[in-house]
């Protein structure tokens, strides 16, 4: 292989790591709606984008997943996981994946598949890291416990969306 062959794949690599590095930050321009997380206990969900617009909510679950979808200036508009909508400061959230379970008792799959041994069973509500997704399947991890869940049993993630 030749150098110039070797430095222009290390190149392509850095920018690859580097564009992922960015667009987990959440940096503005970056592509809309796009899931994010809570990165405080305690967030301010304004009515407008700006600190002049009253609060309408407190949001204090570090870590909770948020959808992005607008953004003005420093602002963020987000939409929780219960569909509860308002605009925040772009240093309150950041691109840390998390996920909410949706709908009944979940069973978690030590591999994706319905016939796999199930590690732990999830309540509606629970926020857990997103680690992957593979097709239908995409792993979790909450309580130091990871497995597999449905792509549709969770919130966080679009249903065609590569996750890795």
């Amino acid at each position: 292989m030749s150098r110039q062959v070797v430095c222009l794949a290390l190149l392509a690599a850095l920018l690859v790591v580097t564009r992922s590095t960015s667009a987990a930050e959440g940096e503005p321009g970056e592509k809309l709606p796009r899931f994010a997380s809570l990165r405080s206990d305690q967030v301010n969900l304004r009515v407008g984008p700006g600190e002049s617009y009253p609060i309408q909510w407190v949001l204090t679950r570090k870590e909770m997943p948020v959808e992005i979808i607008k953004e003005f200036e420093h602002w963020r508009m987000i939409r929780d996981w219960q569909g509860v909508e308002g605009w925040v400061h772009e240093r309150m959230i950041w691109g840390k994946r998390d996920v909410a379970v949706k709908g009944g008792v979940r069973t978690l799959h030590r591999l994706p598949d319905l016939a796999s041994v199930v590690v732990a069973r999830a309540e509606p509500g629970v926020f857990a890291h997103l680690i992957e997704c593979r097709g239908d399947w995409c792993r979790i991890e909450a309580a130091d416990i990871t497995g597999w869940l449905q792509r549709s049993e969770i919130w966080g993630v679009y249903p065609d969306e590569i996750v890795r």
